[in-house]
């Protein structure tokens, strides 16, 4: 009978454990931000501000079409990125590619999100950069996401 061996828990990385301690942060302020939405603009502005480029450059223009053609949308944090609200229901969201070490950065969108299309559809989209179309899509996205 082979020996047994033992694995040691080595419990959660240094990583999962600054994103804990960031999160409780963050529930804190969202407390806060959900009264009032300046409050909350101020947190997805300073959390786009702390990333690194092309991330940064991104989010920021992903913010500015967001606010001007969904005003409704209430930004706020999620998990340290820039995210909209509707509702107190994150709609929206904007991953950068850098926190999670990936080839692309992330638009996605969360089930309160209206994007249904039958049986299947697309959530979270890859952005390497934005163009025009690009940002004509992300318009038309979160104009349908909101319904």
């Amino acid at each position: 009978m082979p020996a047994a061996t033992k694995k040691k828990f080595e419990g959660f990385s240094e990583f999962e454990r600054e994103a804990m301690k960031n999160r409780a942060k963050e529930l804190v302020a969202e407390a806060k931000a959900k009264k009032n939405k300046a409050a909350g603009e101020n947190l997805a502005l300073e959390a786009i501000a702390a990333l690194s480029e092309p991330d940064r450059s991104m989010a920021k223009r992903i913010h500015e079409l967001i606010t001007e053609n969904a005003p409704d949308l209430w930004p706020k944090t999620w998990y340290g990125m820039p995210a909209y609200a509707k509702n107190d229901k994150v709609i929206c969201f904007f991953q950068a590619a850098e926190k999670f070490k990936a080839r692309y950065a992330t638009l996605g969108f969360s089930d309160s999100a209206k994007l249904d299309e039958g049986s299947m559809w697309p959530t979270s989209f890859g952005l390497k950069e934005l163009n025009d179309d690009v940002e004509k899509k992300i318009v038309k996205l979160v104009k349908q996401a909101i319904g």
